[in-house]
């Protein structure tokens, strides 16, 4: 762990940028867990209705962070586009705490906090521009520091705003906790990323030709069978409050208790899968993740009791510890030369996965509840981890 340590003493963007992760993540493990429930149970919005809120806020982030991928290696700055898109969170969050409304929900999930979210790519983006400077295995290990930085904000945020907001009505002051978080986000970007642009431009190449980067060398296939992967993770985040406080009969305190043990799980699995994929097939295993993630997801399906789903989580933190971490340094690598731009396939990938996941959810409570939603989901998962595992041989043995 001693160059983990010394990469952030020596390298302050990286330090800068490791924080604001940390604080992007804390406001959205304050709120996520727990907005399907706001949605659904409080607000009073239908399953079909979230989901296809959730289609259009995937599609307004994936827009925005490619278009913001694309301005960022263009005007060779990062920093400017980061403080401008971290400033959403503060409205969208603030928005919906302060008029809780099905119109207010719908309105900043799909503009002000769909933008906020490009914070995240973007982030990544300009820590890749700085590391293309760094040795190989330096680089591996921002990139795993950059995914395990969000972990570690899952670790205790869910658990403390469940035992905060025990015996309240609606959860709804949690999006006011998340506006403050992304605020302190925006203001690590503005003061400590000052050196985020001091890195050699990448070469000159028309706004069209970028675009057709993403249509060529089989990218598209690729981040789909990525897409794929992640929709699980989307998936997961809407049943599992509803099936915890529903069939398994338990308190919303124990939906923060669940995605906490989770996440600390994810934070030692992370290090444990960066080092087990050094010079071994990454495609291998995200098969071998996916398939123990469907394991996770059957379990949750047949939970009748609080302490089913503790258990089935088990396995959910090993195995999404390799299915939130692996993708991002394979995607990352698909356009290796623009920075932004590859960063912005994070964007598409949580775009591709959250359409997915709604297409899923919409069509898994429709025939079955939320039992065969999380069964239908994990089977998805798998088939995409085929599908990279099809395109990697194929590539291997042109």
């Amino acid at each position: 762990m001693q160059i983990w340590f010394s990469i952030l003493r020596r390298h302050a963007v990286v330090r800068a940028a490791a924080l604001a992760i940390f604080l992007y993540g804390f406001a959205g493990a304050a709120t996520s867990p727990y907005q399907s429930m706001l949605a659904i149970q409080d607000l009073g919005l239908s399953d079909s209705a979230y989901a296809w809120i959730a289609l259009l806020a995937s599609v307004a982030n994936v827009t925005m962070a490619i278009v913001a991928g694309l301005l960022s290696d263009r005007m060779h700055s990062y920093r400017a586009p980061l403080i401008f898109v971290s400033a959403f969170g503060i409205l969208g969050y603030g928005m919906i705490w302060a008029i809780p409304s099905p119109l207010t929900f719908v309105l900043a999930t799909i503009g002000p906090l769909a933008l906020f979210h490009a914070t995240n790519s973007m982030l990544f983006g300009a820590v890749r521009a700085q590391t293309d400077r760094f040795e190989a295995e330096e680089a591996r290990i921002v990139n795993a520091l950059m995914r395990i930085m969000v972990s570690l904000s899952w670790v205790l945020m869910p658990g403390v705003v469940g035992i905060m907001m025990r015996g309240r009505d609606s959860m709804i002051a949690a999006w006011a906790i998340a506006a403050v978080v992304a605020a302190a986000c925006m203001a690590t970007i503005l003061f400590g990323m000052k050196g985020a642009d001091d890195t050699p431009p990448p070469p000159s190449r028309a706004a069209l030709g970028d675009l057709r980067l993403l249509v060529g060398r089989g990218i598209l296939a690729r981040v789909l069978g990525v897409a794929l992967i992640s929709q699980v993770l989307h998936v997961n985040t809407a049943v599992l409050p509803l099936i915890v406080t529903g069939q398994a009969g338990g308190k919303p305190e124990d939906i923060g208790f669940l995605v906490g043990m989770v996440a600390v799980l994810e934070v030692g699995f992370m290090v444990y899968w960066a080092w087990a994929v050094r010079g071994h097939n990454l495609t291998r295993a995200l098969l071998i993740s996916s398939a123990l993630y469907l394991v996770y997801l059957g379990g949750l399906a047949v939970a009748s009791a609080p302490w089913h789903v503790y258990a089935a989580s088990l396995i959910a933190g090993f195995s999404a510890a390799a299915l939130i971490s692996l993708p991002i340094s394979y995607l990352l690598d698909l356009i290796r030369d623009r920075p932004g731009l590859s960063a912005s396939l994070l964007a598409v990938n949580y775009f591709l996965g959250g359409a997915l996941g709604a297409g899923v959810f919409g069509i898994g409570t429709a025939l079955g509840g939320y039992g065969l939603t999380a069964l239908l989901s994990g089977g998805l998962g798998v088939l995409g981890a085929l599908l990279l595992m099809g395109l990697e041989h194929g590539k291997d043995h042109a």
